[in-house]
């Protein structure tokens, strides 16, 4: 998957990694993390001229999927990335080994449920067909969601975090749940009519140019637990340069912006 570099590029001269948490003071002071387009990337340009001020440049590199940056985190291509959700990390780490630490939650994406032949989820027929995910992490979420919208119930006790399709007790209209698509890839199934609805992680909606708050017919709600961190190799979660990024990016001028870019689309962490 291509990668576009946004920001000033690195000169020879200056030092790769970012530090395993005890950088010295001859070591760069520029941070590379690696991004999705959007709302990330976007939040991350913002926050450029605030570390700016503090002698840190920040170098994104931004992303069209969700392995690739935990691939470049680990090889040391970046420093740090900023896409994922906690229990989408802990998931990466089970399958792959990675050695990595949540440095800190910045905001929430809620996700929506979209069709393009029904306005409301009670219209939804039975036997409907559900588009989804194929992300193992993203089907407790998602089922979640239908839960609390009365489409189906899980059974009890099970970890809604971890919650897959075979959990299901109840599905009254019989609803015909398809988690086998790339996450990147339902924006289009969306548009081009399949399926009768299909769940779409707000970034990818709003990187389309699909509003989340008017477009979708649900939306989790703005207290999900799926909140995007900033994930580093381990022991960098205590390298100044990350620590400052992750001031930045909760302070009260990063938590406007993102109110304000995208009026509650995009939620920021208290």
């Amino acid at each position: 998957m291509k990668k576009f570099v946004v920001g000033t590029a690195l000169t020879a001269l200056v030092l790769a990694g970012c530090g395993n948490g005890g950088a010295s003071e001859e070591e760069s002071k520029t941070l590379r993390i690696g991004a999705s387009n959007v709302p990330h990337a976007e939040i991350l340009e913002q926050a450029k001229p605030l570390l700016e001020e503090q002698g840190i440049e920040l170098e994104v590199e931004t992303y069209q999927d969700y392995i690739l940056p935990n691939k470049d985190l680990e090889s040391g291509e970046i420093d740090a990335n900023y896409f994922q959700t906690i229990p989408y990390l802990e998931t990466q780490i089970a399958d792959n080994g990675y050695e990595f630490e949540n440095a800190g939650g910045i905001h929430i994406e809620p996700i929506g449920v979209y069709s393009q032949k029904y306005a409301s989820l009670d219209e939804l027929p039975q036997d409907a067909t559900i588009l989804m995910s194929n992300s193992v992490s993203e089907q407790g979420r998602i089922l979640s969601l239908l839960e609390v919208e009365g489409l189906i119930t899980l059974a009890e006790g099970v970890d809604k975090t971890s919650a897959e399709v075979s959990d299901i007790v109840d599905n009254p209209k019989n609803l015909q749940l398809e988690p086998d698509y790339e996450a990147a890839l339902l924006v289009q199934l969306y548009e081009s009519g399949e399926g009768d609805a299909v769940l779409i992680n707000s970034n990818y909606a709003i990187d389309a140019g699909i509003s989340p708050l008017e477009d979708s017919i649900a939306i989790e709600s703005s207290d999900s637990p799926y909140v995007n961190i900033i994930t580093v190799r381990a022991g960098d979660e205590d390298n100044d340069n990350v620590k400052a990024l992750v001031e930045v990016l909760q302070s009260q001028e990063i938590q406007d912006f993102i109110l304000e870019e995208w009026g509650g689309s995009v939620v920021p962490v208290d």
